[in-house]
C-alpha cells in the first residue's frame, strides 16, 4: 500500500493506493550467475606477499610468464633494464590479444625497441606495476579475454 499526501484547496488529503506486485516463483538463487568460471587450465594469481606471487597453490619467487595454459618461471630477466628484444619475440608467438607487463613495485616503461615484436604481431601491451598487472590479469581472464602477463619480481629471493 502506498500512502500519498496531496493538497487540495489548502487542505491535506491522504490517499491510499494498493499495488499488487507480481512475483515469479520459478526464479531461484540457483538461476543467477554473477561471474564466469575460467577454465581450470588457466592459471590465476591467488595471492601475493613480500617478494612472491601465489599462482593457484604454487608460490612463485621469480619473474614469471602466465599465458593461456602456460606458466613459466624465470621468463626474461628480473629487472626491466636487463630485458632483451628476444624476450618479447618469444611472447609475440603467444595466442593472445593483450600482454600485461608488470615492471616490479613501480610502473616503468620499457624502451619502444623492446616492444617492437609485440607491435608487429598486433598484440597490445599494457605496462603497470606487478601487483596491478596480476589483478588486471585475473579480471581479463574472468572476462574470457586472450591475455598473458609477464610479471617481474625484482626483489624476489630465489
Amino acid at each position: 500500500m502506498i500512502v500519498s499526501d496531496r493538497r487540495k484547496q489548502g487542505k491535506t488529503v491522504l490517499a491510499a493506493t494498493t499495488i499488487q506486485l507480481r512475483t515469479t516463483p520459478d526464479i531461484t538463487p540457483r538461476d543467477v550467475k554473477l561471474h564466469q568460471t575460467p577454465r581450470p587450465t588457466i592459471p590465476l594469481v591467488t595471492g601475493f606477499g613480500d617478494g612472491y606471487l601465489q599462482i593457484g597453490e604454487r608460490r612463485v619467487t621469480r619473474t614469471i610468464l602466465i599465458a593461456p595454459e602456460q606458466l613459466r618461471e624465470d621468463w626474461g630477466a628480473d629487472d626491466l633494464d636487463r630485458l632483451k628484444p628476444e624476450d618479447f619475440t618469444e611472447l609475440a608467438a603467444l595466442p593472445v590479444q593483450i600482454l600485461l607487463l608488470g615492471t616490479g613495485p613501480t610502473q616503468r616503461f620499457p624502451p619502444p625497441s623492446l616492444l617492437r615484436p609485440m607491435i608487429e604481431a598486433g598484440i597490445g601491451v599494457e605496462v603497470m606495476d606487478t601487483l596491478a598487472a596480476a589483478r588486471t590479469y585475473n579480471i581479463l581472464v574472468a572476462e574470457g579475454r586472450a591475455v598473458a602477463a609477464a610479471l617481474l619480481l625484482p626483489d624476489a629471493t630465489p
